[in-house]
């Protein structure tokens, strides 16, 4: 859950479906904490701005070597700024990872 943390703004490599998807529970989590604290103590959206740009690096360095285990570039990450467009983004996410290596790295499975 925490490597994506510990890989900070590392664009390269490639990520699990597992590291991308704990990664976006605990994103999620922290989201949801900071906004009923936002919420409980009247502020504005303090807690939630502070979250949402401590986490955004890291959210899209995971996304980006999520789209490397599927083979692709990176720059695919920009289809989530188009509407109904990021619907194919999310289905890459969900796709298993290239097995074995493919031109991002290793496979972070061990498939052959």
């Amino acid at each position: 859950m925490f490597e994506a943390l510990k890989k900070y703004a590392e664009f390269k490599g490639r990520a699990r479906r597992k590291e991308y998807w704990l990664f976006i529970l605990l994103y999620s989590i922290c989201y949801f904490i900071a906004f009923l604290i936002d919420v409980v103590s009247g502020a504005l959206i303090i807690f939630t701005a502070i979250v949402t740009l401590g986490l955004l690096i890291p959210l899209i360095s995971v996304g980006v070597r999520r789209l490397h285990d599927t083979d692709r570039s990176g720059w695919w990450y920009l289809l989530g700024f188009v509407p109904f467009a990021n619907i194919v983004l999310l289905i890459f996410f969900f796709l298993d990872g290239t097995p074995g290596e493919n031109r991002f790295g290793p496979d972070p499975k061990g498939r052959e």
